[in-house]
């Protein structure tokens, strides 16, 4: 059986070690990951990319959680710098078209009583939601046990990490 290589998969599958972890950190800052996926080349098909990304995102410990959310900014909330990481975040958010006061001043107080009860900034996957579904997402999760807020902070984690790893290699 014979599999077609895109052209962006080939110049990945080319690349030295330290330039595949180097294109894969902005994704997700947890370089063990990007070590993993950098380590399974060479890939054949785009979608065994993903199927060794979305392993290698089943081994995250909380503090690879910890470290990954310190590159991201509140949601609602413009990143700042000229990193990849606060480009990819500026680009996700953009989306929402935030233009209600009311919900920015939600969004706003949402995020602080979740960093005062979690410890953390609140993570979603904005990428295809409104801004009232995240708001709505935000008041639903406060609910959580910090348990379950673990696990559906590394739920959403996985899912912006494998969608950027889709606009790498589109399939």
């Amino acid at each position: 059986m014979t599999f077609e290589v895109s052209g962006a998969l080939s110049r990945f599958n080319a690349l030295s070690e330290f330039e595949a972890v180097a294109l894969l950190r902005p994704l997700v800052n947890i370089p063990s990951w990007a070590k993993i996926v950098s380590d399974g080349r060479p890939y054949t098909c785009v979608e065994e990319v993903l199927r060794s990304a979305e392993a290698a995102c089943e081994n995250w410990q909380p503090e690879d959680i910890t470290q990954a959310l310190s590159a991201h900014p509140r949601i609602g909330e413009r990143a700042s710098g000229a990193s990849k990481e606060a480009q990819l975040s500026r680009g996700e958010q953009a989306t929402l078209n935030i233009s209600q006061q009311t919900v920015t001043d939600a969004l706003q107080d949402g995020n602080l009583r979740y960093e005062q009860r979690f410890g953390r900034v609140f993570l979603i996957r904005a990428k295809g939601r409104s801004a009232e579904e995240i708001l709505d997402n935000l008041q639903r999760r406060l609910q959580n046990s910090p348990e379950t807020e673990d696990q559906e902070t590394a739920q959403q984690l996985k899912e912006i990490t494998l969608l950027r790893l889709k606009e790498i290699f589109p399939i």
